[in-house]
């Protein structure tokens, strides 16, 4: 189980809250909803020399975590008149997603575009998502704030992409603030940032980050004693 240390707050225990609120029957992704982001992208790269880490423009609108299957989203640059019809997918993915799944939203160019707001962020919330990753903005952050509903992104902008973009297809594999993200991958998301663990390697990421937390945690009350970092290194063999 993740450790809370003392005078995490209370909007720490309000993310483990939600961490541990969501709708799941898959072991993999309960256990991935216990370790540390830090910890499952050291996994990534111990185990396979892979970054699974994205931008660190990606930012939480409100303290989370949480982890879950990728529903993935596209939408494609193109300027049009056709309103949210040419967009209509984008809804229709949500309304298909499982709960406990993770949206994952790329926007061609869309640093300046806010890819949800208030109102997709409310359905989602209440079909079960476990939380939203957006690589573009998203606009509405009172309300989303008011919902607690997860969400990152890389900034926060006014706009909409109603006739700005086009659907360019959901669960199609995407590339998400550098990372490769296909449909089923497992996401998780703490306060340090976004990583995604392909499903086929999931269970061996989850057992390597559940050790190196178990290290890390071990070390702390070591520092804490004998106020040292550099023999803790030479004991526990993690930085």
């Amino acid at each position: 189980m993740k450790r809370i240390l003392p005078g995490a707050g209370i909007a720490a225990l309000a993310a483990a809250i939600w961490a541990f609120a969501q709708p799941s029957g898959d072991a993999l992704v309960e256990g991935f909803r216990t370790v540390e982001v830090a910890s499952v992208a050291d996994a990534m790269e111990q185990l396979y020399g892979q970054r699974a880490y994205m931008a660190h423009e990606m930012r939480p609108i409100i303290t989370a975590k949480f982890a879950g299957p990728a529903v993935t989203v596209l939408m494609k640059k193109e300027e049009h008149k056709e309103g949210a019809t040419a967009s209509g997918g984008m809804l229709d993915a949500i309304d298909a997603a499982p709960a406990g799944s993770v949206y994952v939203m790329v926007l061609e160019n869309g640093a300046d575009f806010a890819g949800i707001g208030g109102l997709m962020a409310t359905a989602m919330k209440y079909r079960g998502l476990a939380g939203a990753v957006i690589d573009a903005s998203v606009r509405d952050t009172p309300q989303i704030r008011k919902l607690q509903f997860p969400v990152f992104s890389r900034g926060v902008a006014p706009s909409t992409t109603i006739n700005h973009y086009r659907f360019g297809g959901s669960n199609v594999p995407v590339t998400c603030a550098g990372v490769r993200v296909n449909a089923g991958d497992i996401v998780v998301a703490d306060e340090d940032g976004v990583a995604v663990v392909p499903r086929a390697r999931a269970a061996d990421v989850l057992k390597k980050a559940q050790e190196l937390d178990d290290t890390e945690h071990r070390m702390l009350p070591f520092i804490e004693k004998y106020r040292s970092i550099k023999d803790a290194v030479a004991k526990f063999g993690r930085i």
